[in-house]
């Protein structure tokens, strides 16, 4: 009898142990969670803010002069000029004086598609980088974060809702555009560069149709600024200058061309919707 207890503590100790074990193993398989919506969305707004602020602190026009000393050298050149599209989103400016500088030094034949070559490098770590700070909602984490929260009963932030209200806009201008000439209408119309970088990525639009829209959109501006680098007798700071006006409202009508279908066809969904609800 004193034998049999003996052996039954014993195996309900063993069970206890490979029990605790187990548990062990599976808290340390858990993967570990990532951080909330609205803290990726504040980390990004700061590193924007930081952006910003460098930005005006180092003016894009004080740097590209100090280029001009270079133009008699093409291969130094081209590497200064490759390094400040490297740089460009480190302190938000334009890309426009960019291209005016790649004008200056390589002419027209050249300096187009350098420039739009520079477009592309400069732009892909700002899409790069907000599509890995929103995150890949496709694996349901944010589901499960939102339901531990209602759950929890803790409260969201107010910036996390902006943040989803702010999506929700991008999301219904790309479905409705779609995603190739969302894109290329974003980079058409005179807004900043990053900005339309970020909607994209924000949006989900593949990397391959964003650079193809960023091509096509962003051609216009980048050849009015090569050919007035290429006949400036300095470097241009300015960008595309007095052709700016101009450039800026063809540009906009192009997007209202662009646009004008998928208006139309939402304007009269909700007229249909809203005959039919009568």
């Amino acid at each position: 009898m004193v034998v049999a207890v003996q052996f039954a503590t014993r195996a309900d100790g063993n069970r206890q142990r490979r029990s605790t074990k187990a548990s062990t193993i599976a808290e340390k398989s858990r993967p570990m969670s990532v951080l909330p919506v609205s803290t990726r969305v504040l980390a990004g707004v700061l590193v924007a803010s930081a952006a910003v602020t460098a930005g005006l602190l180092v003016s894009p026009s004080s740097v590209v002069v100090a280029v001009e000393s270079l133009a008699a050298n093409p291969v130094a050149f081209g590497m200064a000029v490759a390094g400040l599209y490297l740089v460009r989103p480190l302190f938000a400016w334009p890309t426009t004086p960019l291209a005016a500088v790649v004008g200056y030094g390589y002419g027209i034949a050249m300096g187009v598609p350098f420039a739009l070559g520079g477009v592309v490098v400069t732009v892909t770590p700002v899409f790069l980088g907000v599509r890995i700070a929103v995150g890949d909602d496709s694996d349901g984490s944010t589901d499960t974060q939102a339901g531990e929260r209602e759950r929890e009963h803790v409260p969201e932030s107010p910036f996390a809702g902006l943040f989803q209200r702010t999506n929700a806009v991008i999301d219904r201008y790309y479905e409705a555009a779609g995603p190739l000439r969302g894109v290329t209408a974003s980079r058409l119309a005179p807004v900043p560069s990053d900005l339309s970088t970020c909607a994209a990525a924000v949006s989900g639009v593949s990397f391959r149709t964003f650079v193809l829209g960023t091509l096509l959109g962003e051609l216009p501006w980048t050849l009015g600024a090569v050919v007035v680098g290429a006949s400036a007798g300095t470097v241009a700071t300015d960008g595309v200058g007095e052709l700016g006006l101009v450039l800026s409202v063809a540009c906009c009508l192009a997007v209202l061309c662009l646009l004008a279908g998928p208006v139309y066809r939402v304007v009269r969904s909700r007229q249909q919707r809203s005959t039919g609800s009568r």
